[in-house]
């Protein structure tokens, strides 16, 4: 059972005198952080059907059409989106979210605890306490720094290396479910985007 994966849903219908829209269309971001707010883990609550923008029109279009929500709302409603599919991933592998993110952040390296603290954005005493679930759990193993004996670095057990695999294909099959209505050309394109904004975070 996971740990600390709590989300809910919440779902608007629309009213009798406006039509839902077809296809279902994000809400703008003052129901998008409505919604986070009522989410542990910030996954999207609801159904995107009942969703409207700030005029209280039904958004989206007939079908091949796009309504484009501006940067802000699409990657706000994006993100909800993905952190979804990876709390379902997670909760099906009995895992958290963020002990997902540990895995996959320990596939390929055997971090100190300060070291993998920044990466996940956790301070000291959450840091100690998930590595502690994992390592009860068998998923991980804590030993002394050949280099630095004050040292402690973290590195998989063979299960965990097993579920890190398992939930990393799991998350990719379905996280590239998300983009099916993209053709090549343009998953080529988001990716580009996607990691030129990443690669800008660093200076922020």
């Amino acid at each position: 059972m996971p740990d600390d994966d709590a989300r809910t849903s919440a779902s608007k219908a629309p009213t009798a005198s406006t039509p839902a829209p077809t296809p279902a269309a994000p809400a703008p971001v003052a129901s998008a952080a409505a919604h986070a707010a009522g989410s542990a883990d910030g996954a999207p609550g609801g159904g995107a059907a009942a969703d409207r923008g700030e005029d209280g029109e039904a958004g989206g279009g007939g079908e091949g059409q796009v309504t484009d929500f501006g940067i802000t709302d699409s990657l706000v409603q994006l993100s909800f989106l993905v952190q979804g599919t990876l709390g379902k991933v997670a909760a099906e592998h009995g895992l958290s979210v963020v002990q997902l993110r540990l895995l996959g952040v320990l596939r390929d390296r055997e971090p100190g605890m300060q070291a993998l603290a920044r990466h996940l954005g956790l301070d000291k005493s959450s840091m100690t306490g998930l590595v502690d679930r994992a390592e009860r759990r068998g998923l991980v193993r804590r030993t002394t720094s050949p280099h630095d004996g004050r040292a402690v670095l973290v590195s998989l057990t063979e299960e965990g290396h097993r579920l890190a695999r398992a939930g990393a294909e799991d998350a990719g099959r379905r996280i590239q479910a998300l983009t099916a209505r993209l053709s090549d050309g343009q998953r080529a394109e988001l990716s580009l985007l996607t990691s030129t904004v990443l690669a800008g975070t660093s200076e922020l």
